[in-house]
């Protein structure tokens, strides 16, 4: 009985894992196209030294390229939660799982849902962990939406239309007021908890601080705050903390490609192609690179990189380092007080990741679900 109820188990985390590592798969396109794009924009705008107008130079070489990288980065999210719901669920959980993990990466939509149940909060989106859950839930309802009977005239109907509208009503209230707006209030909270940490000699301590959240979530809320705290305070003349958070953002990508090249073993094929762009996407400052590997294994994974990136943080504030411009990762180094130790902060949180990563991860057989085969 017990074996049965093991076995039972093991097969339920493989299908997880598999349905997981489907979305994770269509995703990887996404990654490269919006990071490359994305990085190729910041490279010719360095060209003309408008890397910190890329987005607002309308109608430039940079600026086409720039909006080609931003829809591939924008997109990414909510297919991993399309694919996620359609490994689970089949043809009627795509449109679920896209839409409704597109609409919790809506700020201004979560703001507004907090407002509409009297909570006050800030207005970042979900990030890749939110279309985690948005892509499970939306696979798990239509699946079982898809398991009722119903009579033979209704059921040519069911798979384009009946299911995803469905789903998608059932869950949207789930999906916008009970995780999208403890989202939003949380990151009023991390905000005003990071204005209360500047002054003093807490630089060390914020520095470590911006860096785990550049990193826990990639893109998410926690990374959102902390980027838009920075980009705050240079206007005020204070750009030692986006120097931290850049260099925090440039090292998960690089850190886990370094981990990647130096042992294969421990991640999926497809990871290891993924891994060829991540250091262009991480001195890009282009954190999302790291998230197809966040979402393979978020467990392993995310310490990694917040250990890494915290180290980088705090090393850049320790040493005074300021970067006055909100983006352009490598092609903006030259404006930093201290080019080379912006550099060196890069590779020592780099290290740090790639030096956790590759020693807490198994054999990737063993993390993908083959540890059923292996035990036969």
């Amino acid at each position: 009985m017990a074996n049965d109820a093991e076995e039972a188990v093991r097969s339920y985390l493989t299908s997880v894992k598999e349905d997981l590592m489907t979305g994770v798969s269509f995703m990887i396109p996404f990654v490269t196209i919006g990071g490359i794009f994305l990085a190729l924009g910041y490279a010719v705008a360095s060209l003309s030294n408008n890397v910190q107008d890329v987005f607002s130079s309308t109608g430039t070489a940079g600026w086409f390229l720039a909006q080609i990288g931003v829809a591939g980065l924008t997109l990414m999210v909510p297919v991993l939660g399309a694919y996620i719901a359609y490994a689970i669920a089949d043809r009627p959980g795509l449109a679920p799982g896209f839409i409704l993990a597109y609409i919790i990466q809506q700020g201004n939509v979560l703001q507004a849902a907090g407002d509409v149940i009297g909570l006050q909060g800030g207005s970042a989106g979900a990030g890749y962990l939110g279309a985690i859950v948005a892509g499970f839930l939306a696979g798990i309802v239509a699946r079982w939406f898809k398991q009722r009977n119903v009579p033979e005239f209704i059921a040519p109907m069911m798979p384009v239309l009946l299911i995803p509208v469905a789903t998608t009503a059932v869950l949207t209230p789930i999906m916008l007021f009970v995780l999208g707006v403890p989202i939003s209030i949380a990151n009023a909270g991390l905000t005003n908890f990071l204005s209360n940490m500047q002054g003093g000699g807490q630089a060390i301590v914020l520095g470590a601080i911006l860096g785990a959240m550049m990193a826990s979530d990639m893109g998410g809320p926690i990374n959102k705050v902390a980027y838009v705290f920075s980009v705050g305070l240079i206007s005020e003349g204070v750009t030692a903390p986006m120097a931290a958070v850049m260099i925090a953002g440039m090292v998960p990508p690089i850190g886990l490609a370094i981990s990647n090249f130096i042992a294969p073993q421990k991640y999926a094929e497809e990871m290891y192609e993924n891994a060829k762009s991540g250091v262009l996407l991480g001195f890009s400052f282009i954190t999302e690179g790291a998230i197809p590997y966040a979402a393979a294994d978020p467990a392993r994974i995310i310490p990694s990189v917040v250990a890494g990136s915290a180290v980088a943080g705090a090393a850049s504030m320790a040493l005074g380092v300021t970067m006055p411009a909100p983006h352009g990762g490598i092609f903006v180094v030259p404006l930093s007080n201290q080019p080379f130790a912006f550099i060196g902060c890069i590779l020592l949180g780099s290290l740090v990741t790639a030096a956790i990563a590759t020693g807490i991860k198994p054999e990737f057989e063993v993390t993908a679900g083959s540890a059923q085969s292996s035990d036969d």
